[in-house]
């Protein structure tokens, strides 16, 4: 494409996203369109920030060759959104069989012009070369008005053939592709053994890994595959389940050291195998499967990807054979809360190849959640800071390790700083579920509920899955809706999910349920904090509020001496402080949770369990520290 004026002929280079940006505005000259018009238009099909919209516009003035300071094309209209104020000239002419096949086109004004040059077309594939008609575009011509409608129609059909042309010189995959949804399953050992059973779950997990790069494909997330662990369920179960068209399943056996793998690729749409091989690969050469069947599943689902796609799909492969069975030794018992053995695997894995961005990322996820819910403290966020930055160091674009880090962030007072990283995350792959479900999580940190709801939902709506995860959809509560966040909890009765069940029935006046509830999770994993607090509830309703405060105040023993920095756990603990009456200790806790990073006001000031403070002295000053950042955080970001 190219923009000419009277003195010049520049080559213009947009981004597909920029293109659909000029076209729009090209429909709708001179016409105010708001940022809510504009994003709902441009990402029909995810939830993105105002700042990817503003970024879209930049570039797109940028390649018109628009400085800051002039408005020769794109008027900034402050706080409501954006308007094309160049004129846009007609093309008038008698409606002639179908239009434009392959021509030259321009969209001009008195002073500049937009050509697609016949070079540039020539180089749009056959198959994408075709007659673009009233019909093809999808509106019916205006009673009256055809030499007007064809004249439009004609602008569109440039318009059309310059974005596949675009799309179909490196850009992202067609719109078709973007509707592909792929399940990896665990791979079926075939012969069970404890040695060799944790390859099942982390060899799918290291393709998923890599797939999560390709943004015109939704992979379904290790943790909802998860449940297929040595089974091998009926493909259209898993597609009703998982809600899913395309399936990569497998078997494999280890003998002595050889691994045997039978893999197959299925289109669930007609049951057809898509691929289907039987590899044998010797121990230190099963480091490269997951780039090979990566490679397989793009090319057999004829997958378009753009450069920086390939780039990050040959990137961050592991290089040490003994190294690499340590890291998926780890990943096992990572996902099966085996913290405490993952960590010494994952440590061992980068000591033998601290070259592998993979990882230190789950490493630093593994730091993260002892921190966060095992009270490690600052010994541990300051190791999962580390491995946050060597990941990241290696393998700059690195999802997972992002994702992971922004996480950290949240829960040690960095708030802010987490909203860039996860917006960077979402722009690499708008579709990726639990990017959004951790932008839920870090906005209702900052009381910003209505967002992080919405956000939890777009997270839903790309999978519902993520209810079978340990996914609290805790937004709903702090908002007041109890009986909606009850059925959005996840069905897994992990102590983590009966507390937060419990406390959702608690707040409803439940009690009976929610005692039962917080005795199971006290039951299963003593040790965790959240079911500390559970357990001092359980104990108020029954009338034993000593019993509570002793426990309680064993929980902010180890809060103090292990240097807690889980924001909204601790005041969870603040809570059942306020709920047994100590409300020197429940306010002491209240001020470190805000001045560590919760402030989450809106909860705040129409929390029930905070009643037994609401005459402190220090109860309006902590509030009003909670409304200061809350506020200067929407200023910033929203």
């Amino acid at each position: 494409m190219s923009r000419t004026n009277d003195s010049q002929d520049v080559a213009i280079s947009l981004t597909p996203k920029a293109f659909e940006t000029l076209l729009y505005f090209v429909e709708n000259p001179q016409r105010l369109l708001t940022k809510n018009e504009l994003i709902a238009k441009l990402w029909p099909d995810s939830f993105v920030e105002e700042s990817n919209l503003a970024q879209n516009v930049s570039a797109l003035r940028r390649a018109l060759g628009e400085s800051p300071s002039e408005t020769q094309f794109i008027e900034t209209v402050p706080k409501l959104g954006y308007r094309f104020v160049a004129d846009v000239r007609e093309i008038r002419q008698e409606a002639k069989a179908p239009a434009f096949a392959v021509a030259n086109g321009v969209i001009a004004n008195s002073a500049n012009e937009f050509t697609f040059t016949e070079t540039d077309l020539n180089e749009i594939p056959a198959t994408h070369a075709r007659a673009v008609t009233p019909e093809a575009v999808g509106v019916a011509p205006p009673a009256g008005s055809r030499t007007r409608w064809y004249a439009f129609a004609a602008l569109c059909g440039v318009l059309l053939i310059g974005a596949l042309y675009f799309f179909t010189r490196g850009g992202s995959s067609l719109l078709p592709n973007r509707q592909l949804r792929l399940a990896v399953l665990p791979l079926v050992n075939q012969k069970p053994d404890p040695n060799t059973d944790y390859l099942g779950f982390t060899l799918a997990d290291a393709v998923i890994t890599k797939l999560n790069y390709v943004t015109s494909l939704v992979v379904r997330p290790s943790a909802y595959v998860e449940r297929y662990r040595q089974q091998r369920p009926d493909p259209q179960q898993v597609a009703q389940e998982l809600s899913v068209n395309r399936l990569l399943t497998g078997t494999y056996l280890k003998e002595g050291d050889q691994l045997n793998l039978n893999l197959q690729l299925i289109n669930l749409d007609n049951n057809q195998a898509l691929w289907t091989e039987s590899l044998t690969l010797p121990a230190d050469k099963l480091i490269t499967l997951q780039e090979r069947v990566s490679q397989e599943i793009v090319a057999r689902m004829a997958l378009r990807l753009s450069d920086t796609e390939r780039a990050e799909l040959k990137s961050d492969l592991p290089q040490n054979p003994l190294a690499y069975e340590f890291h998926l030794r780890g990943v096992d018992l990572y996902v099966r809360d085996e913290l405490a053995t993952a960590q010494k695997m994952l440590e061992k894995a980068v000591e033998l190849d601290p070259q592998y961005a993979t990882s230190w990322a789950y490493l630093c996820a593994t730091y993260s959640t002892l921190a966060s819910l095992y009270f490690g403290g600052e010994a541990m966020n300051r190791q999962a800071q580390h491995s946050f930055d060597r990941a990241l160091a290696l393998a700059p674009h690195h999802i997972e390790a992002k994702t992971y880090k922004s996480m950290s962030l949240t829960e040690t007072n960095r708030v802010e700083e987490a909203v860039p990283l996860l917006r960077d995350v979402l722009q690499t792959n708008p579709n990726l579920a639990q990017a959004h479900w951790q932008m839920a999580y870090l906005l209702r940190f900052a009381g910003r509920l209505k967002e992080s709801i919405a956000s939890a939902e777009r997270s839903r709506q790309i999978d519902d899955e993520i209810r079978s995860n340990n996914a609290i959809f805790a937004s709903l509560l702090y908002d007041g809706q109890y009986e909606r966040y009850l059925k959005q909890l996840p069905s897994k009765e992990t102590a983590y999910i009966l507390f937060y069940r419990g406390f959702g029935h608690y707040y409803q006046k439940d009690y009976a349920e929610a005692v039962k509830l917080f005795d199971r999770a006290y039951e299963m994993v003593p040790a965790l904090m959240q079911a500390q607090v559970g357990k001092a509830l359980s104990f108020s309703v029954s009338g034993n509020k000593e019993a509570g405060l002793a426990l309680l105040q064993q929980t902010a023993q180890q809060i103090e001496t292990r240097g807690v920095t889980d924001a909204e756990g601790v005041y969870k603990v603040a809570q059942a402080f306020a709920v047994l009456g100590d409300k020197t200790t429940a306010l002491k806790l209240w001020r470190r949770s805000v001045e560590g990073g919760f402030f989450c006001y809106p909860y705040f000031a129409n929390d029930p369990l905070l009643a037994n403070l609401r005459d402190a002295a220090e109860y309006a000053e902590v509030l009003a520290l909670a409304r200061q950042r809350h506020e200067a955080f929407g200023k910033k970001f929203f």
